[in-house]
């Protein structure tokens, strides 16, 4: 009997161990095959100058993996006429191929670089998204958001609207995204499968800016169940050398010209993956030169009751408000000063809090700030290029916009329009319902083969 009930003892232990045995092999099984599409990927080419992170979504829905693809690149910096100046051979030759917008395209105020690129992914305007400058004061929280600054980027806290990346993810279709602004905070409890983590010391080397386009080709050769349908990316020039040099500088020109070889490179690789690619090339904002000098608020009005970015005025009181509105409301014809609630409508920037409030709204292309350097520190003059203006009073505002592939009419030209309107189109062309916007397909439907109708249904004559 005791030998009967050892024996059983022993059968009882050896079952235990199969089962941690096949529990282990489980998870271990997960665990390789949560690290296949990292491993398919690099085995397909990833560019070791751009390390992806990577985050597991899951794989495309049936529907996704019968969607067409859409590759946006933002062109940071780079104005509505540069393509035309340059002659630039790569961009002018998609704009034959598919639609252009000649005289540009209209950023959202202020024509800055996050703003603006929120808003071309979320269709709505900085004061609906809350990033209403690169760097601001929000007063109910009590802390300032700087594009500068890593751990508010990542802080998906900031953010409003519904990115375009996670409208697909939200619906079951894979993304990527290569230095977009914003694209590296979690918001509404979604990242992009596939995310770059912005480093400015290499963001603009020649490798990283090659591994874009590298990262990108690797990421389309993936299974079709793994491949991202949405792939965005950002370059920072010519942006940072118009605002070093000024736009008319031979070096802003030359990085004009590098950016078109870019371009080039990338649709010759997107053409020989084979697959249906809409490319999208557009800019956040235009450059414009501006004088040597600074137009410094505090010479005009008493600030010390205020917190401030930049030009950006956050008064403590009420009658502090009042008081510096009225001080420098006739105070120079370089700039004009709102109230909040009463800044013209056609800024759509009259309503948050972050704004400010009094809010000051160049007439021009100058360099405005709320305060100069502290005594004895030397004074840098502004940078000889610069942006931020209303695009309708400053025409170099005004942002690229070229657009080529299977889903877009070929050899169309479209009249300035804003940049909200872009998210409903590019959800269209995605097969993604869009979250409610400040957009209209109704802008841009003309230039899709469907009219903006049923997808599939071509209606090009």
């Amino acid at each position: 009997m005791a030998s009967f009930g050892a024996a059983l003892l022993e059968v009882r232990l050896a079952r235990k161990k199969a089962i941690f045995s096949i529990a282990s092999a489980l998870v271990v099984a997960l665990q390789v095959l949560g690290a296949t599409q990292v491993a398919a990927a690099q085995a397909k080419g990833l560019n070791p100058a751009l390390s992806l992170a990577h985050v597991d979504n899951g794989l495309n829905s049936a529907l996704a993996q019968n969607r067409h693809y859409v590759v946006i690149v933002s062109l940071d910096g780079f104005r509505w006429d540069y393509a035309k100046r340059e002659n630039a051979t790569h961009m002018l030759a998609l704009a034959k191929q598919g639609v252009w917008a000649p005289e540009g395209m209209l950023p959202s105020y202020p024509s800055d670089t996050y703003p603006n690129h929120l808003t071309i992914v979320t269709g709505i305007y900085p004061e609906h998204h809350g990033i209403v400058s690169n760097s601001f004061f929000d007063p109910d929280r009590q802390k300032s958001y700087s594009a500068f600054d890593p751990a508010t980027v990542k802080d998906g806290s900031w953010y409003g609207g519904t990115p375009l990346w996670i409208l697909a993810e939200s619906q079951g279709m894979r993304t990527a995204c290569l230095f977009w602004p914003g694209s590296e905070a979690k918001i509404a409890g979604y990242r992009p499968t596939w995310y770059a983590e912005s480093n400015a010391k290499t963001d603009d080397t020649p490798a990283v800016e090659q591994a874009r386009i590298d990262d990108a080709i690797a990421l389309l050769h993936l299974p079709p169940e793994q491949r991202p349908h949405l792939i965005l990316m950002h370059y920072s020039s010519p942006d940072n050398e118009g605002h070093k040099y000024g736009p008319d500088a031979a070096l802003t020109r030359a990085a004009e010209s590098k950016m078109d070889a870019l371009v080039g490179k990338l649709k010759t690789a997107l053409d020989a993956t084979g697959l249906p690619i809409d490319l999208v090339v557009l800019s956040d904002h235009g450059m414009a030169h501006v004088p040597s000098e600074w137009i410094t608020l505090d010479k005009f009005a008493e600030l010390a009751n205020f917190d401030a970015v930049g030009s950006l005025l956050y008064g403590k009181s009420e009658a502090d408000r009042e008081r510096v509105y009225n001080q420098l409301k006739k105070a120079s014809s370089q700039f004009m000063v709102f109230r909040r609630r009463s800044v013209p409508a056609e800024l759509n920037f009259n309503l948050n809090a972050r704004e400010g409030d009094p809010v000051i709204v160049a007439t021009g292309p100058y360099a405005i700030r709320a305060h100069g350097v502290a005594d004895g520190t030397p004074d840098a003059a502004p940078h000889p290029g610069t942006h931020g203006f209303d695009p309708r009073k400053v025409p170099e505002m005004k942002a690229t916009f070229i657009a080529a592939g299977p889903d877009i009419v070929k050899g169309k030209t479209v009249a300035p329009f804003e940049n909200v309107n872009l998210y409903p189109w590019l959800a269209h062309m995605l097969g993604l319902s869009p979250a409610k916007n400040d957009g209209t397909l109704n802008i841009l439907a003309g230039t899709l083969r469907d009219g903006g109708g049923v997808p599939g249904e071509d209606s090009e004559k």
